[in-house]
This record gives C-alpha cells, structure tokens and sequence, in this order.
C-alpha cells in the first residue's frame, strides 16, 4: 500500500498506538499497514508468531516505524491478558480492532459441535475477550479508546451455510451498540465496519471453495460492479478509530458497493448445491486447512 491510496495525511495516527487481532495476513494485516503510514505505532496479535514476526518485518522495512508482533489465543483469557502486558508497554493501544476470525460454508446439518466452536469461539467469545480486558484496563485508567470490530452484513439478515458465522458476528453488532452506550460516556466507544467481498486468500479458499481467481469473476450483481479494494477498508477504519471520528459510536457501517441493498449479501444462493458439490467444497476446504495447518486461520 502507498501512501496516496490513503484519504489522509501522513501524520494523522501520530501518537496513536493500534492493537489489531489476526494482525498478521489478510484485512488485518491491510489496516495494520494503513495505520503504520499514517504515523501510528502498531501492535498486531495472532496464534501464528512467525507469521506476524515475518509481517511485522515488511512492513517496518517498507514504511519504518515500529509494529510490535505479539503471539496470542483470544480463546484463552491468561493468553489475553500475556498478550496485553506485552500490548501496554510503553503506552496504552489507543485502539483495539477485533479482526481475528474464522469461516467456511457447510450445510448446517453437517456441522459437527467442534466445528461450530472453531467459528464461535473465536469470532464471538474470543472478541468479546478481548474487548473486556483491554476495556478493563482502560476504565482503570480513565483512557479514551476507539474499538472497532469487522462484522459482516448477515448481522441484518443471517446467512444460511455461515450459520457459526452470522451468529457470532451478530453478536459482536450486539456488542458493539451495548458497549457503545455503558462505556461511551467513559471515554471508550464502539463501532463496527461489515465488509462485502474484499477477498483474500484466506477467505476465498474457505467461502468459496474450489475456484480460485475466478471466485469474484462476475460481480454484475453488485451495484457498483466490482469488488472493493483494500485501502478503502483502510480508509474507514482509520476513520473510525481516529479521535476526530468521535460522536460516530455504536454504528455498524457496510462498505460493499450497496451489495447487501441488491443481493442480500449473503450466501443464500448455494440452495441450488447438490451432494456432490458439498462433498467437492469439503475435500477443497480441508486441503486448505491442512496445507496452513489450522482449521481457523487468524483472518
């Protein structure tokens, strides 16, 4: 990412410090870029330590600055608060992204209980978590923080063959406006960002199984007709997080070309699969977690 793919000016994150989950790959690693131009001191999490060491690297050499990478398992809370101790040095996180997620579609009847908490625990009490200990340590402080969680558009309307997904993600919005109005008068405020398709490797392998580059091919259906680029995600997320954005708090905010308003956005569409195509999605998903080695990548 260059600078002018950003709306800001260079030094808009100066003295901010931006703790973002799944930090490593992916949109994580996309606003941990944005917010490493614009001046901000960063700090990126995720079970994977030489994936976030190797990025932490590039970016630093790409850009300068300091981006701290820190292993943690948001389902575990003594990893959390490890983490945390290694997140506040130096400064408190001005901002908290919750990013780290996982996702693949199933049929439900074929989900089995440990993979409904491979989804869960992670994108809901992980989430949760996390925003709880580092809201703890603010509170105790008296600090002002920005919290920004990626949801999805199936908040508003659910998605069948994501149900671990959309339930969990609904819960997150739910935290979002809760928190936003017993913590917004406290100096902490809660927002969330529900992106349409931004594809990344991760998500692409995982949703739509099988097909590769061509998997976004014809966006006809969207209204502005393509998917969306990175640093427009960036662009709102800075947005968000930054203290100028302040009276905008409990609001769950879509950016995908008016995809929900048009198709629903959502993957009702795979109704029409047969068994066979299921079987085809499970064999491609599962040689994709074995090939990453692990069943829930960071983001």
């Amino acid at each position: 990412m260059d600078l002018k793919d950003l709306m800001y000016r260079a030094d808009l994150m100066a003295g901010q410090k931006i703790l973002i989950t799944g930090g490593g790959t992916g949109l994580g690693r996309v606003m941990a870029e944005a917010a490493l131009l614009l001046g901000a001191q960063v700090v990126i999490a995720g079970r994977r330590i030489a994936t976030l060491e190797a990025t932490a690297a590039e970016l630093e050499a790409a850009h300068g600055g300091c981006v701290i990478p820190l292993a943690c398992d948001i389902r575990d809370p003594d990893s959390i608060e490890a983490m945390l101790d290694g997140a506040w040095q130096g400064r408190a996180p001005t901002g908290l992204i919750n990013n780290a997620a996982g996702n693949f579609i199933s049929r439900t009847e074929d989900l089995s209980p440990k993979g409904f908490d491979a989804v869960a625990n992670i994108v809901f009490r992980g989430s949760f978590l996390t925003t709880l200990a580092c809201g703890k340590r603010w509170l105790a402080a008296g600090d002002r923080a920005s919290v920004v969680s990626i949801v999805t558009t199936w908040v508003w309307n659910g998605s069948p063959f994501v149900v671990p997904s959309a339930m969990s993600k609904a819960g997150v919005a739910a935290m979002t406006q809760s928190l936003s109005v017993e913590w917004g008068g406290r100096g902490i405020r809660f927002n969330a960002i529900a992106p349409g398709p931004f594809p990344t490797e991760g998500m692409t392998a995982r949703l739509k199984p099988g097909e590769g580059s061509d998997a976004y091919a014809d966006m006809s259906a969207n209204p502005i007709g393509r998917v969306g680029r990175m640093p427009e995600l960036a662009n709102l997320a800075v947005y968000l997080l930054h203290p100028g954005s302040e009276y905008v708090n409990g609001q769950v905010i879509a950016i995908d070309g008016g995809d929900f308003q048009a198709t629903g956005g959502n993957f009702s569409g795979l109704r029409s699969w047969t068994d066979d195509q299921w079987r085809e999605a499970r064999t491609s998903i599962r040689k994709t977690d074995a090939k990453q080695n692990s069943a829930t990548p960071d983001n």
